[in-house]
């Protein structure tokens, strides 16, 4: 079942390892075929085929393909909060601002690298209005994250404009993020490089080292 920041639609997460497996590879299958032909072009027959299982085990855990679709995605943005999570240690909070800007932008870069289905369930996700308030709830919690790191290194900022300039950080970023995802790797990093300088330009100001 989807958290309480996500849309209405439901699935059944299996409790037990031999389902939960199956249950992954579902969403697997998932992934390959939506990297690979599209998520318009994918039926729950051809998932449940790529994942080795029936289409009557795969509607076990969920109803239809959205639901697949949405479950794919909240394995990539919980996946996302880890990396994030791990990005904002206590240490972050002493190196420069262009190595930490470079650490989250790179640590994002291979990300997507490492999961190829990520590109089109990022992208598609932004067409599919049921799933805008998962994506809004996920940059809110980047937005607070960031904000927490900003109130470490110049704490004499009022809280109110910590959080705008994490929320402009954010919302900069991701929309620089869906530019590089939608054409090829080179121009990605292209895009990813002029973000990281983007970002530094405009978070000195606020934060010289």
């Amino acid at each position: 079942m989807m958290t309480d920041s996500s849309p209405e639609v439901l699935w059944r997460l299996p409790q037990q390892a031999r389902s939960r497996k199956r249950f992954n590879q579902i969403l697997d299958a998932a992934a390959d075929l939506f990297a690979s032909i599209g998520y318009d072009s994918v039926t729950t027959d051809e998932i449940a085929v790529q994942a080795n299982t029936s289409v009557g085990g795969l509607y076990r855990f969920f109803p239809d393909k959205l639901a697949i679709f949405h479950a794919l995605l909240e394995r990539y943005l919980n996946q996302l909060r880890e990396l994030s999570a791990a990005l904002h240690t206590d240490e972050a909070m002493q190196i420069p601002l262009d190595i930490y800007v470079n650490q989250l932008v790179d640590g994002f870069d291979q990300f997507v690298s490492a999961n190829p289905g990520f590109r089109t369930v990022f992208v598609q996700s932004r067409l599919i209005s049921t799933t805008v308030a998962m994506n809004a709830a996920f940059y809110q919690e980047l937005a607070q994250q960031l904000a927490i790191y900003f109130a470490a290194r110049n704490p004499t900022i009022e809280q109110s404009h910590r959080e705008l300039i994490a929320t402009v950080s954010v919302e900069v970023a991701c929309s620089l993020d869906m530019l590089a995802l939608s054409r090829d790797g080179a121009f990605q990093n292209r895009v990813l490089a002029e973000t990281k300088q983007l970002l530094i330009a405009y978070l000195q100001r606020y934060f010289p080292d």
